[in-house]
Formats: structure tokens, C-alpha cells, sequence
């Protein structure tokens, strides 16, 4: 099983290697990592170009739709798996979405890894805040012995769905850019495909180091939550709790169902749909 991963990436050139280390050393294939490089004159451009990896480029920051839809283009695999450039996949983590996809028999289904971090993870557990002082062996440790459960509902990345289901969507909705409410509108695209296997893979942890590259002070952070809101008729917070039927934080029971209409979600609509005509106003 051959996969592409995309990673976009701004400036952040220590991270980037650390992550491209662990795709490295704990693949159980060879996968194809294409890299977009927005600006890269931080060292990014030159080790990419030095080690030989695909990748995409732009002088400015085009922000993270745009630059992953574009990385994308250059796939040649049959799974688009996106991920984050501040991230270390766990050993075989590969094999445990291989494992997974063979499960089913067609392309419908968006599978995310489980993101553990020291604050603000699916699963909060310190390990350290840069590579610098990563401690590998304590979340090998932890990967090993962890019997969380797979969870329903996450858009976290990182997640990996079908390339034909990517094409058909279109991958990433350049309206979110720089990349706030871009995963949730992802999924609102793939539920209108008909996909209902929205699932987080215990097994495939990354560690995360807490979004580095967005809170950088250059990046002007767009709303997405209002984007998401004016485009779909509710907000992410309505789609994760009615549609995807959990927040990463609920044990996965199947395929999620058409969502069934109860007084609350009546309520929460409403309440949704009066947020949505005050932004039209204004």
C-alpha cells in the first residue's frame, strides 16, 4: 500500500524534518511525500530539493487549501493523506490504516489518526514541545500500550481518503484559506457524496506539536466558523454534533446515519439560522 502524503509547510524548517524523520523510520512502505513549500527561505527549499522530495512552490503564502489542493496534483498513488508539517507519526502507522481500509468494499470512508499532544489533543499525554526535546521512546511507549478506543466523528488531521473521492470533491475549498474550517467543510463535502464512515484510527497516533506554523503572527487567521456558516446554513460545532455525531471524543459505533431530528437540534438550527441571516444583513 503506496500512499501520498501531502504536507504544506511556511518557514517552519526543524519541524518539517522531524516529521519527514518519522514517515521515514516508522513507514512499513515507501509512501510518497509531496511537500508544498510556501516560501521556504528558511532552509525548507534547498533540503527538499537536497533530498529529493516532491514538492510544489510558491514565493508568497497561498495558505493551506491552495497549497495542499496543488501538492495534490502531483499525487500518483491512490490515497491522499494530509497532514500537518508539526506532526511524528507513530511506528507502522501504516499498517494500521492498511489494516483498516481492507476492511471495507468501496472508497466511501475518511479516516483520521488520533492526535496526542501535551494540551489541546484527542489524547493529551507531554512528550515534549519541539523535536528538541521530543521523548521518542516515551510515546513509543505510549503507542504500544494505549487501548483507546477508535472514535466517531473526527476531522482532525491527519486524514486520508480515497484520491477519487478527493478529485470529486475537489479537494480543499480555497474560501477557508489560510486553512481555518477547512477540514469540517471537507467532510460536509464528502457527506454530500454519501460518505458515512467518518472514523478516528486509535492505532495511527501522531504526535502533534500544537499547530506551530498558524500561530505564527505573519498568518492573518480567517473565520472559518462564519465562512462554514454562510456556505452550509450552520456552523461546524451543528455538523461535528448532528451529522458527524461526535467531537473526537466518542467511541465509534459504525457508519454514521441521516441524522434524525430532535427538539434540540431543532433549537440549535434556529439559533444557527439567525447567526446565518445577521451575516447576510451586515
Amino acid at each position: 500500500m503506496k500512499i501520498s502524503i501531502i504536507v504544506p509547510t511556511y518557514n517552519n524548517f526543524n519541524f518539517l524534518k522531524f516529521f519527514i524523520s518519522s514517515i521515514k523510520n516508522n513507514s512499513y512502505y515507501d509512501h510518497e511525500i509531496i511537500v508544498h513549500i510556501n516560501d521556504g527561505t528558511d532552509g525548507t527549499l534547498d533540503f527538499i530539493k537536497k533530498n529529493k522530495i516532491l514538492y510544489t512552490y510558491s514565493k508568497d503564502n497561498i495558505g493551506l487549501c491552495d497549497a495542499v489542493n496543488k501538492a495534490s496534483l502531483m499525487s500518483s498513488t491512490n490515497f491522499i493523506l494530509y497532514s500537518h508539517d508539526d506532526m511524528y507519526f507513530c511506528k507502522n502507522w501504516d499498517l494500521y490504516l492498511e489494516n483498516e481500509i481492507k476492511r471495507y468494499k468501496n472508497n466511501f470512508y475518511y479516516i483520521s489518526g488520533t492526535n496526542v499532544s501535551n494540551k489541546d489533543g484527542i489524547i493529551n499525554y507531554d512528550c515534549g514541545t519541539s523535536p528538541e526535546n521530543f521523548n521518542i521512546n516515551k510515546f513509543n511507549a505510549f503507542c504500544e500500550n494505549d487501548t483507546s478506543n477508535d472514535l466517531q466523528g473526527s476531522h482532525w488531521a491527519p486524514h486520508l481518503i480515497h484520491k477519487d473521492i478527493w478529485t470529486k470533491v475537489g479537494g480543499f475549498s480555497s474560501e477557508f484559506n489560510p486553512g481555518d474550517g477547512s477540514d469540517p467543510d471537507l467532510c460536509m463535502k464528502l457527506w454530500k457524496e454519501n460518505i458515512r464512515v467518518f472514523k478516528c484510527l486509535s492505532k495511527f497516533k501522531v504526535y502533534h506539536f500544537g499547530s506551530v506554523t498558524t500561530r505564527k503572527s505573519k498568518i492573518i487567521k480567517n473565520d472559518g466558523t462564519k465562512t462554514f456558516l454562510l456556505k452550509w446554513g450552520f456552523n461546524p460545532r451543528f455538523f461535528r454534533k448532528y451529522y458527524l455525531k461526535g467531537d473526537g471524543k466518542i467511541e465509534y459505533n459504525g457508519p454514521v446515519d441521516n441524522h434524525k431530528v430532535s427538539f434540540n437540534m431543532i433549537v440549535d438550527l434556529l439559533i444557527n439560522k439567525l447567526k446565518f441571516l445577521y451575516y447576510k444583513i451586515l
